[in-house]
């Protein structure tokens, strides 16, 4: 039975009055209001339709809640999170595939004792739509009716997330049809499965997807039948060369798309800033089109105030245009593991064209400069996304509004360790601190990432600074302001009118906007060659599996500078991984030969007179050091 009393309170700090849940925006305030539906995973079986749980959570409909006061802290009041948490928490990265834990509850007195976890960023319709608060689709109840290249494009997902996921031990979650959830072009998982005791194994992914190969395009059944084959009989032996066959199916289907892209960027000092610290390329107001399916666009948000940032930004700018330009020829395909190698390689010479200039200014501590950095660059029916710092990307189509990156900061570190939920890592004073920037330290301790995402079909990627993402602005504008681009609104006119926004909403920074709008035309592609599967299948893997768990785990956890928007906190090194496990006993035999010999030596050198033997000690030697005392640095500010 719904619940249609129960009332949907205003985020609006200065408001919080109730609202009846059919309204759209405060009868009070007029602030939009948010309708954050919540998936439920425990001890939800014990609810009735139309509960209102703890005051706040209203079950709309089987296993989905509604939280009537959104703008409230969630409570968590557990003293350790679980194991089962913890993967969500270290899998954050992964957030536009997986949902996010929002509030964790103990079981309810008289229950199973098993604790209830609320879920936010589940694949459920959002409002404003005619489905909002329902489940979207099993990927099998829409697998027939796509096209082959989102048929692959679903696959390869799939096989991205499988050794992340392997790590935290629950790629079994990947075998749930019921779980594989589709927005559209992206696959998102309902819920993490609990750890199971016997791993789960490739074979048992291709068992899973060879029944699928009836429904799929002509173009790609016989390559999709040996696939699933290869996988069952362990000629596929890791999931890097499962990703690799997807791709080389992907750049196949991909050439019967035609694609145009549209560029705009705009960047403004703001109202309250004297300079501009923000730079982008292309140059700021330039609109520019390109049909070879290949752009580039690059945001940067300087740190330092008055001593420099303007500089680093710049400075990255030139670098790693130059960079890119240099390894990118236009019109040339690189293969996806080289050009990411490109990306970061570019990412890292910018670092270092900043840190020396840093070096040679001899700038120390608040002195230093530095830059965020996103871009993104479109190459054949794909963009990767370079990240470093708190600089934004997000990702709109017909279905939604995603963040495809993860800030660099304190609270997103937390996260990703497993230490808190994210919205009690927001209430950290240092919260938003930067733990990683261009130009702070050697490029040994910089981690950019690179992520790619396979187009087929009309959107739109935003690149900008913290000016326009702070206090959730695009969450708030992207449907009024930015959808339209897909029904032909001139993308320099949104561009304007987002730091329009970021000016009067926000306004306390430099804000700037990179557009990049992709429309894409589809014909039907050629058949994809079966022995695609033959020619991956017989390359050795790329990493063991040791490696990958090395890799993975110590993947954006940067042993880096504490960057903190304020002034007053001091600077700290973060070191998140542990130092490497040391054997004592070459050491404690060098120690004991050493002895030995000097002791032996000595014995000789007295004996022959060459040392004279005295009662009274010798003086101390004086100890003359060039080492610098060591200082305290401040943080440096945005």
């Amino acid at each position: 039975m719904q619940n249609d009393q129960a009332k949907l309170y205003c985020p609006n700090d200065l408001c919080r009055a109730p609202n009846s849940q059919a309204n759209n925006f405060c009868q009070q305030c007029a602030t939009p209001l948010v309708k954050r539906y919540l998936w439920a995973v425990g001890e939800e079986t014990f609810f009735k339709l139309g509960d209102l749980w703890h005051e706040r959570y209203l079950l709309k409909s089987p296993r989905v809640f509604l939280d009537t006061k959104p703008a409230w802290p969630p409570e968590t009041p557990v003293s350790e999170l679980s194991d089962q948490v913890k993967h969500y928490l270290r899998l954050v990265f992964y957030r536009i595939h997986i949902p996010q834990v929002y509030a964790v509850i103990p079981a309810a007195e008289g229950l199973h004792g098993t604790e209830l976890l609320l879920l936010e960023q589940a694949p459920i319709y959002p409002d404003g739509l005619p489905q909002a608060g329902q489940l979207m689709p099993q990927i099998t109840d829409v697998w027939a009716g796509a096209s082959a290249m989102r048929q692959l494009n679903w696959l390869w997902q799939i096989a991205q997330l499988w050794q992340p996921l392997e790590i935290e031990g629950v790629a079994a979650s990947l075998l749930n049809p019921e779980l594989l959830r589709v927005e559209g072009t992206l696959v998102r998982l309902l819920e993490l499965l609990p750890v199971s005791s016997s791993p789960p194994t490739l074979a048992a992914l291709g068992q899973l997807w060879l029944p699928w190969v009836s429904g799929a395009k002509s173009a790609i059944t016989l390559f999709l039948e040996q696939l699933c084959q290869a996988l069952i009989q362990g000629k596929v032996r890791s999931s890097e060369q499962l990703v690799a066959a997807l791709d080389r199916g992907l750049a196949l289907v991909g050439q019967a798309q035609t694609r145009n892209i549209t560029i705009t960027t705009y960047t403004d000092a703001g109202p309250s800033r004297q300079r501009n610290e923000d730079a982008c390329y292309p140059p700021s107001g330039s609109t520019s089109q390109s049909h070879a399916g290949e752009a580039l666009v690059i945001v940067c948000d300087g740190i330092g105030g008055h001593e420099g940032g303007n500089i680093a930004s710049n400075l990255a700018i030139e670098t790693i245009q130059r960079q890119v330009q240099q390894v990118v020829p236009a019109k040339t395909y690189i293969e996806p593991t080289n050009l990411i190698g490109h990306l970061e390689h570019a990412a890292c010479a910018a670092n270092d064209s900043i840190s020396q200039r840093n070096d040679s200014e001899h700038r120390h501590g608040r002195q230093r400069m530095g830059t965020t950095l996103v871009m993104g660059l479109a190459q054949a029916h794909e963009i990767y996304i370079t990240h470093v710092g708190d600089s934004r990307a997000y990702w709109i189509t017909r279905k939604g509004c995603h963040q495809v990156t993860l800030d660099d900061d304190v609270a997103s570190r937390e996260v990703r360790l497993g230490y808190s939920l994210y919205q009690e890592a927001l209430q950290q004073a240092s919260s938003g601190s930067l733990v990683q920037a261009l130009g702070m330290s050697s490029s040994a301790s910089l981690y950019p990432t690179v992520q790619r995402f396979v187009l087929d079909e009309d959107s739109v990627f935003l690149l900008c600074s913290d000016g326009l993402s702070d206090y959730d602005r695009v969450e708030q504008f992207w449907e009024a302001e930015i959808l339209p681009v897909l029904d032909g609104k001139d993308l320099a006119t949104v561009g304007t009118r987002l730091v329009e926004i970021a000016n009067a909403e926000n306004g306390h920074d430099n804000v700037t906007v990179g557009l990049l709008y992709f429309q894409v035309n589809s014909s039907e592609p050629a058949e994809v060659p079966a022995s695609i599967v033959q020619e991956v299948a017989a390359l050795p893997s790329i990493y063991s599996t040791t490696k990958q768990i090395e890799t993975e785990k110590s993947e954006h956890l940067p042993d880096s500078v504490l960057l903190s928007t304020s002034s007053t906190q001091p600077m700290q090194l973060l070191s998140s991984r542990p130092a490497a496990r040391r054997s004592w006993l070459p050491i404690f035999v060098g120690i004991i030969l050493f002895l030995g010999l000097s002791g032996a030596l000595l014995a000789y050198l007295f004996l022959q007179g060459i040392i004279p033997f005295s009662s009274q000690p010798s003086p101390p030697p004086v100890i003359q050091s060039n080492t610098p005392s060591p200082t305290t640095s401040s943080n440096l500010v945005k």
